[in-house]
């Protein structure tokens, strides 16, 4: 969902890479809720780190703890590094309406530190 705010609010002005520690695929409750928001996320692709090796980044952002924790050294001259852990949506259980909410509130509290990001560092 980041990358997705990133590339509708920034994308000229960086050049914006995503990537985990571990790949999973797209989930279709991020999919659907940036959809709602008119971004659509659906033909992003699940990334490791690795294959950003060679890339010299201005900022490394994690998105939460795990990543946050376990991220592999990331060789980079001056990046910097920022850490903001957002809830996972994807482990709640429950009704549709619980899920959507979930995926609405994780959407929204990102769509908001992805703008204070670009105003303060873009």
């Amino acid at each position: 969902m980041a990358h997705g705010y990133f590339n509708h609010f920034a994308s000229d002005k960086a050049s914006i890479y995503s990537a985990g520690i571990e790949t999973h695929g797209l989930n279709p409750g991020a999919v659907a809720i940036m959809k709602e928001d008119g971004i659509d996320i659906s033909n992003h692709t699940s990334n490791h780190v690795d294959e950003y090796a060679d890339i010299d980044f201005d900022y490394i952002l994690t998105v939460c703890d795990h990543a946050n924790e376990n991220c592999p050294f990331i060789p980079s001259k001056s990046a910097l590094r920022l850490h903001h852990n957002f809830f996972d949506p994807s482990k709640v259980t429950g009704t549709d309406d619980e899920k959507h909410a979930a995926f609405l509130t994780a959407r929204n509290e990102i769509k908001n530190y992805v703008e204070a990001f670009i105003s303060k560092y873009l």
